[in-house]
């Protein structure tokens, strides 16, 4: 069977700030493409997932409801990290929705909501964490030459998700 490529990270128009694809064209796109399945991880809400569930399921394309978090930074609130998360299963789903929920209720700075590193890691079941790329803790660390720090909170977030934490 020939590799494929599967996006783990796409904003659609719901995500307020940085979106613009429409789900039913990127589902399209993405079947076009050959893609097995694709995730919609829009900035903290999953406003577009029933309309992206039924959209690819119709295609034939395995969707995967996810999120981009806002992760807060302890030493500048102004500049969160950010963490991608993908739903596993329905505990993963429901442990998702609670931790956005919190973000908007009480994780609130200057209007961002943001999430406590002890809020995912209390709720890691059913869920891949994907490390937030060059906006992520890790390589905020890793960019200065801090491998201590690097390698210190990959593992705090191994020893939570296992083997469902990706660099």
């Amino acid at each position: 069977m020939e590799p494929s490529f599967v996006h783990l990270r796409v904003h659609s128009e719901y995500s307020l700030i940085d979106g613009l694809l429409r789900i039913k064209p990127l589902v399209r796109a993405a079947a076009g493409a050959g893609m097995p399945a694709i995730a919609v991880t829009d900035q903290v809400n999953l406003f577009a997932l029933v309309r992206f569930y039924r959209a690819a399921v119709g295609a034939g394309v395995k969707p995967i409801a996810g999120v981009d978090l806002w992760l807060r930074n302890t030493g500048d609130a102004n500049k969160p990290y950010r963490l991608t998360l993908l739903v596993q299963n329905r505990a993963g789903y429901l442990n998702l929705t609670r931790l956005i929920s919190r973000a908007y209720l009480e994780g609130q700075h200057l209007g961002i909501p943001q999430v406590e590193r002890a809020w995912v890691a209390d709720a890691a079941d059913g869920r891949i964490a994907l490390s937030g790329g060059v906006e992520g803790d890790v390589a905020h660390a890793l960019l200065p030459g801090n491998a201590t720090e690097a390698q210190r909170l990959a593992q705090g977030w191994l020893a939570r998700f296992g083997a469902r934490f990706y660099l």
